[in-house]
């Protein structure tokens, strides 16, 4: 089979917890049968990525192949986009991350508008909070 026969599709990385394997999804629009309005489908493919080189959130072109397990029949011909991500996502977060996060913002908005009674204010605040915690 030559490749120009092969089809070709672009996607978004949605799943990389395997090995050598993402999950891509793609998406396609079709009339409504009835009210012709476009609908959006989404379509997941099983893909090879022999290098581990795909990460979660990358726009990746495809390419449909001879099937290599029950489910992959597709290869990564090229990343096109790559997606930062965060380190931390919010489901991990505890409440001392949160507080940190935010007395972190805070301290950069001082900087930057060299409002000083925003700090004060905050601190009041952190203040008031700390010596509930002591009480109890």
């Amino acid at each position: 089979m030559s490749f120009e026969r092969r089809k070709v599709r672009i996607g978004k990385v949605v799943s990389d917890k395997m090995d050598k394997t993402v999950v891509v999804a793609v998406e396609w629009r079709r009339p409504h049968r009835v009210y012709k309005k476009p609908v959006r489908r989404e379509t997941r493919f099983v893909v090879h990525d022999p290098e581990n080189r795909c990460r979660l959130g990358d726009t990746v072109q495809i390419r449909e192949g001879r099937p290599l397990s029950k489910t992959k029949r597709w290869r990564v011909i090229d990343i096109l986009q790559r997606e930062d991500l965060a380190e931390v996502q919010p489901g991990e977060l505890t409440a001392d991350d949160e507080s940190n996060i935010l007395a972190e913002a805070q301290a950069v908005t001082v900087q930057e508008t060299g409002d000083v009674s925003a700090k004060i204010a905050y601190e009041d605040d952190s203040a008031e909070d700390g010596a509930e915690a002591q009480q109890q």
